[in-house]
């Protein structure tokens, strides 16, 4: 008998197919992505074209160079191009936003094998790389129609009311200003049974309870900036997140904690697309923390060795 190895359940088949998965998390980002089109203007609707064209046709090259079998009718590559470009000022120049779409389908997803084997999310991962690359360019904002520019962070809604940060009548990034939109989307996910709830919820639960303890605007905090879109839906991501039900909950805790402190006594005004990448890192140890133990399953070694050590000690 050959040896075999025990992964972490379910192992119940589903009719959904990535495709499937992939056309339901892209509707999901259409309200927020149309609101900032809507508000922004022709230039925010070129970004994001060139994020997903860039994606689509990185994915493409780079497949067809490697003699594999083509995956861009699977529609990975055309969500993480949206949600790339939804996380960009709405003037960055587009070059630059190809730049990061070569690089999150390219470094981060396909030379690590493709969907399903990334090691950490492509958009937030390219984002950061964008920002150390290009920083001036990628913060620097406009308010929405009027065109002013503004080069405060998104974060503190200056001179905006909860309204208009709920609505997204405020600078910001092109597809993180409505959080109406955001919660609207994720929403969509969550009652198709698309994505959980788990570790988004515990993200901003989390997060939400640190910024009251330290005395923060707790509703402006929580509108303001990337977090909501980034625990939407970067948090519940299936390839870089936990499966089990307690490491999504770890995971969405430890996304929180990581963003109030990087927002707050960090030198980034953001902090959730480096907290979920941290925390993407971290994921192997928390799976493994959390695996369940098979009723009947022997121990393993290490847990047989631990068990005898402890009885020596005891007698």
């Amino acid at each position: 008998m050959k040896h075999s190895t025990e992964t972490v359940s379910p192992y119940i088949r589903s009719s959904a197919s990535v495709q499937r998965i992939m056309l339901c998390v892209l509707a999901a980002l259409a309200p927020a992505a149309l609101a900032g089109c809507m508000n922004f203007g022709f230039h925010a609707v070129l970004l994001l074209a060139v994020t997903v064209s860039t994606a689509l046709a990185s994915e493409l090259f780079f497949r067809a160079f490697f003699r594999k079998r083509q995956s861009i009718h699977d529609l990975s590559a055309t969500v993480t191009g949206l949600l790339l470009g939804m996380t960009l000022p709405p003037d960055l120049p587009l070059w630059e936003a190809a730049i990061g779409s070569v690089f999150a389908i390219v470094a981060v997803k396909q030379v690590f094998g493709g969907i399903g084997k990334n090691f950490a999310n492509p958009a937030a991962t390219a984002n950061i790389l964008m920002t150390v690359l290009f920083m001036k360019d990628m913060t620097v904002w406009r308010l929405p129609m009027t065109g002013e520019a503004v080069t405060q962070t998104t974060l503190n809604g200056a001179s905006a009311t909860y309204w208009d940060l709920f609505l997204g009548n405020t600078a910001g990034n092109i597809g993180e200003n409505s959080a109406l939109c955001i919660l609207l989307g994720a929403l969509f996910l969550w009652l198709t049974r698309t994505a959980s709830p788990i570790a988004p919820l515990s993200c901003l639960g989390s997060f939400a309870l640190l910024t009251a303890i330290g005395g923060y605007d707790v509703p402006a905090q929580l509108l303001s900036g990337t977090l909501m879109l980034g625990a939407c839906f970067m948090t519940a991501d299936y390839t870089t997140a936990p499966v089990t039900r307690s490491g999504k909950c770890i995971f969405g805790l430890g996304c929180g904690v990581l963003t109030f402190l990087i927002r707050h006594f960090g030198g980034y005004p953001e902090g959730i697309l480096f907290a979920v990448v941290i925390m993407n890192l971290l994921t192997p140890y928390i799976e493994k923390l959390t695996r369940p133990q098979p009723f009947g399953a022997a121990d393993s070694p290490q847990k047989q060795k631990k068990r005898r050590k402890k009885k020596r000690a005891a007698v």
